[in-house]
């Protein structure tokens, strides 16, 4: 069985991460869709409600398994038998940071091997540090994540952003 890793903080998840994960699916038998715990940042959302909003978005994809994990990417890796991380890039500064990071992963566990996927080109420029300061200023993110997790984005930062549409107005 072919099996991938695509880690990442997802906080939260974009359409972009979403594209990744759709693409990523369609290439092994199964993919793991890590979400890192890192104690050395503040993230707008807990490691389980990350688990619990990417297990909603990716319900529909049958080989897609989400799980958190912390420590070394290549362990959490050789703990689920692992052979492939999938790492997305936007931008060439993407690729000088992965490529130090595939670098690194390679000598520490060479049994495993790092594939880069493009992100759509429609995605280019999307980051969850953008969704949040969209977000944070009220602004529309309803092109940037999956609708699924909209409202939960908004409500971290106390905004009501119940539109008259939502509200059967006209």
């Amino acid at each position: 069985m072919k099996k991938a890793i695509y880690p990442g903080s997802f906080d939260p998840v974009t359409l972009g991460h979403l594209d990744i994960i759709r693409r990523s699916a369609n290439l092994v038998d199964k993919l793991i869709v890590g979400v890192l715990n890192n104690n050395s940042k503040s993230p707008l959302f807990s490691v389980d409600e990350r688990v619990n909003m990417l297990k909603e978005v990716t319900k529909d994809i049958p080989n897609v398994e989400i799980l958190s994990f912390s420590g070394l990417l290549v362990d959490f890796a050789r703990q689920h038998e692992v052979q492939t991380i999938v790492r997305g890039l936007r931008a060439v500064t993407d690729f000088e940071y992965e490529l130090a990071m595939s670098q690194t992963n390679r000598v520490a566990a060479p049994e495993i091997d790092t594939i880069f996927l493009n992100t759509s080109l429609k995605y280019a420029y999307l980051s969850s540090s953008i969704v949040k300061e969209m977000a944070m200023y009220g602004g529309d993110i309803s092109k940037f994540v999956p609708a699924e997790i909209i409202h939960l984005v908004y409500d971290r930062y106390g905004i009501n952003k119940n539109s008259s549409k939502e509200k059967g107005e006209m």
